[in-house]
């Protein structure tokens, strides 16, 4: 599905009905690593953050049928947030019902010393990498090659456009105007996601 026909308030309505495929593929792609690097930085293992993912997209399937967001109230990243440490905890606590191997109270240990403020951080941080990563998933195949490399070499690798506009035979404004072509789309396409982001 490609966001950039759907906001984010329509996707998240779509979501009620467990049907829709299409809306419920977009928001795994975007929200399930997201919700699987947060257990890895929990310190959880490889197996566990996937199951941990899975979890949560279960819970937020749970709810969507009765779901009314208000954007007034907060953001669904918020929420989102909200089931994913809730599941979390859930987590540990039938762990702590279970045997215990090797490694387990430690990890125990370390989570309950990591401040909350910590967490939200690390949340807003893997969205925002998250969202900028999957607006680059959806928009590198609207450009050609030539254009996407002056983009990521002045970009993302921080390369000088002169510098670049001799790697790929480009006019130096050439190379300006490509590095802008593909920001814009992103902003475009990361707006119809999260009209607060910055980019």
């Amino acid at each position: 599905m490609n966001f950039a026909n759907t906001t984010r308030v329509s996707l998240i309505y779509r979501l009620r009905d467990h049907q829709d495929s299409e809306a419920w593929g977009a928001f795994v792609d975007l929200y399930g690593p997201l919700i699987y690097r947060f257990g890895r930085y929990k310190g959880m293992q490889d197996a566990d953050s996937a199951d941990l993912a899975q979890d949560v997209l279960r819970e937020v399937a749970k709810a969507m049928p009765a779901f009314d967001y208000d954007p007034a109230i907060g953001k669904f990243r918020s929420w989102l947030f909200l089931v994913t440490r809730r599941t979390l905890a859930r987590r540990l606590r039938s762990k702590g019902r279970t045997p215990v191997a090797i490694g387990d109270t430690a990890f125990l240990k370390r989570l309950s010393e990591m401040p909350e403020s910590s967490s939200d951080e690390q949340w807003e941080l893997e969205y925002r990498q998250r969202l900028f990563q999957w607006a680059l998933e959806q928009v590198k195949p609207e450009f050609n090659g030539t254009t996407w490399k002056a983009f990521w070499r002045t970009a993302v690798d921080g390369a000088k456009p002169v510098k670049v506009a001799e790697q790929l035979s480009l006019k130096v404004g050439s190379v300006y105007v490509s590095k802008n072509r593909v920001l814009r789309r992103l902003r475009e396409v990361i707006s119809t996601v999260d009209e607060g982001a910055i980019l």
